[in-house]
């Protein structure tokens, strides 16, 4: 059992967070919003007195990022989430937005690419080759290109209310820099159209640390979120 000082340590650290407000609107896919708020507000697998998604939730305000440039600023630095997109960028890698039905093989591909992630086996639902995949019209589906034209990695972005959410993102390991540029130019999207006040890669704390690294160095933080279905 944990001493009494490493919770209230906890604690503290819990309710110096900063609180975000993301809403659900409901009228974007009534079905899948309301499925995914239940989810998010669920009790926590392990910690019954919280949210699912409440404490810790990685998120990048972009309040006040008007331009990309502003977003680079941001996250620049050796070793930080500017340095490797553009050099992603200058060795032919491309974002697009795809229709995964059109990649099913590459995006198998990519699912059993390796045995394990931050230090945890795959999960068997990525083993399996999917025959089709659901188009839903909040999400948007994005791929990255080799200068070949091969997909080497993919994400999914739903868009919720007044905050985006990335469902899942997946990639082969070259150390080029392709997660860090597909996270960067989804950033410069979202700011172009500013649409969204939050973007939201799943929670920090249970991240394993390669993981929570690399959120951070793309300007994710932790907050603690309140959730409200509009």
């Amino acid at each position: 059992m944990k001493p009494i000082s490493h919770h209230y340590k906890l604690l503290t650290e819990i309710l110096r967070l900063p609180v975000a407000e993301l809403h659900f609107n409901e009228a974007l896919d009534p079905a899948d919003i309301r499925a995914t708020y239940r989810y998010y507000t669920k009790p926590h697998p392990r910690y019954k007195l919280i949210r699912n998604k409440t404490v810790g939730a990685a998120l990048l305000d972009l309040n006040g990022l008007n331009r990309e440039e502003q977003y680079l600023e941001l996250i620049k630095g050796k070793n930080a989430g500017a340095y490797h997109a553009k050099r992603a960028r200058g060795r032919g890698y491309q974002l697009r937005h795809i229709d995964r039905n059109a990649y099913i093989d590459d995006i198998h591909a990519i699912n059993t690419s390796m045995e394990e992630r931050q230090g945890r086996p795959m999960d068997a639902k990525y083993r399996e080759k999917q025959s089709h995949f659901d188009t839903l019209q909040h999400f948007r589906y994005y791929g990255v290109f080799n200068p070949e034209g091969r997909m080497v990695a993919y994400a999914n972005l739903g868009h919720y209310g007044n905050f985006a959410a990335f469902s899942q993102m997946m990639g082969i390991r070259n150390n080029d820099g392709i997660m860090h540029m597909m996270v960067v130019d989804i950033v410069s999207e979202l700011i172009g159209e500013q649409r969204v006040r939050y973007l939201m890669y799943d929670t920090f704390f249970g991240a394993q640390p390669g993981l929570q690294t690399f959120k951070k160095i793309l300007g994710f933080r932790p907050y603690r979120a309140k959730y409200a279905l509009q």
